[in-house]
């Protein structure tokens, strides 16, 4: 059997699906990774994967950059609504040209990112079997848990229960809205779809990077939704030059405001302020490509400022990570037993960082309210007080007692019909 892989084309999915679709390659199943022209440098050279491109006309090499640019300018709402139109428009063009793109290279099931709306409505009409994964924070369609995109806490109560379906009913609106060709789609083939939730989820596997310990506790979790626990492969991931010799050897507080959402100048002002007073330690400031340090000002003592951070590397020796609360961060704090300092910005970074606070492996201040001041003071409590430091050491050790990769691979597998399912599947 021919797997395709088809993710979003930014880092913070193509990391996890592209370690997944190595893991699958390396038990001698046949793999190809299916995205935009340019993310083929990184799939073809540093993942290794066989790469099939898509969407050559609309996307053509070097539209992500203006598209990136865009995006990292915009928060909350705006930020949200902007990028579903983004991948919408990708979802145009591969329900007119995947159907030959499958044939043409002989693919028998795909594996899909659940953040990719309704691109499951092409195998639907094929009968080709498909697995969704969740490389970032998954969607609870069925209201029992607040969907990502809010920063609300779990509660059980039946006006919480009310609240949480109407923002899905709120969230399945603005898709609807922002996907009609797909919708029509839909129509065209005979699909049903749900106006009041998301009902084309994978029968066989939807398999999530969040490892259900740090997830809200519920009943009500899909029977094919399994928690596999965070997808690392360091031998998959971009390099990144570093200035090692800068390092002083004091702790080290590691911000980052991730690869989307980084193009806005005051935020990393107020990071730094926040941090100036504290001339024990040692700041990592990662800024992306979309702002330059002159638009930072001065720095403390002996703060180093890159575009690029090796995340890997730097949280081994963090003593705190400010984060946007992507999951992929996130998931890399708790691997290495790194409170966070969460500053939520769109997509599912409010419902990361709702469980940040849920679980207690850092605090969380919104965007809309972020000061120096204020910043520093969580940075204060969170390197202060033991409880957060403990509670992130609780994951490490819960952690490193599986692979989550592996088991997700074994879900495939067992999902596709290719091995016998293994013992140790996770849920």
């Amino acid at each position: 059997m021919k797997i395709g892989f088809i993710s979003l084309p930014v880092f913070g999915h193509l990391n996890p699906m592209t370690a997944l679709a190595r893991e699958i390659r390396s038990r001698q199943h046949e793999v190809v990774f299916i995205s935009l022209l340019d993310t083929e440098p990184f799939v073809s050279r540093i993942a290794k994967l066989p790469f099939l491109p898509c969407c050559e006309k609309d996307r053509p090499l070097g539209a992500m950059k203006e598209i990136a640019r865009q995006i990292s300018l915009r928060q909350g709402p705006e930020a949200l609504e902007f990028t579903l139109r983004s991948i919408a428009s990708m979802t145009d063009s591969l329900l007119d040209s995947l159907p030959g793109i499958l044939e043409k290279a002989g693919i028998d099931a795909l594996v899909l990112d659940t953040y990719h709306f309704y691109m499951e409505l092409v195998p639907i009409r094929l009968g080709m079997p498909y697995a969704h994964l969740s490389n970032a924070l998954h969607f609870d369609y069925s209201g029992h848990t607040p969907l990502c995109i809010y920063d609300w806490p779990h509660e059980s109560t039946s006006e919480a229960l009310t609240r949480n379906r109407k923002g899905v009913a709120s969230f399945m609106e603005i898709l609807r809205r922002t996907n009609p060709k797909a919708v029509q789609y839909a129509k065209q083939a005979g699909i049903e779809l749900n106006s009041n939730s998301y009902n084309t989820i994978s029968k066989l596997a939807w398999i999530t990077q969040t490892p259900n310990k740090f997830d809200f506790e519920s009943s009500h979790w899909s029977p094919t939704l399994h928690h596999t626990g965070p997808f690392l492969d360091a031998a998959g991931r971009m390099k990144e030059d570093f200035p090692w010799e800068q390092i002083t050897g004091q702790p080290i507080i590691y911000a980052s405001m991730g690869t989307l959402q980084n193009g806005v100048a005051s935020v990393y002002r107020e990071i730094v302020s926040a941090v100036e007073k504290r001339k024990d330690m040692q700041l990592v400031l990662a800024i992306g490509n979309h702002v330059n340090g002159k638009q930072i000002g001065s720095l403390p003592g002996s703060a180093i400022v890159v575009n690029h951070a090796p995340q890997l590397e730097l949280l081994q020796r963090a003593s705190v990570c400010i984060t946007h609360a992507g999951l992929n961060t996130v998931l890399e704090c708790l691997l290495n037993g790194v409170p966070q300092v969460a500053v939520p910005v769109t997509h599912d970074q409010p419902g990361v960082a709702a469980r940040i606070a849920d679980k207690k492996t850092g605090l969380v201040m919104p965007l809309k309210d972020l000061n120096a001041s204020r910043l520093g003071l969580l940075l204060d409590e969170v390197l202060t007080d033991s409880t957060y430091r403990e509670n992130t050491r609780y994951f490490q050790k819960s952690l490193a007692e599986y692979n989550g990769v592996s088991v997700a691979a074994d879900l495939l597998e067992n999902a596709f019909g290719l091995t016998k399912a293994s013992a140790g599947l996770a849920k």
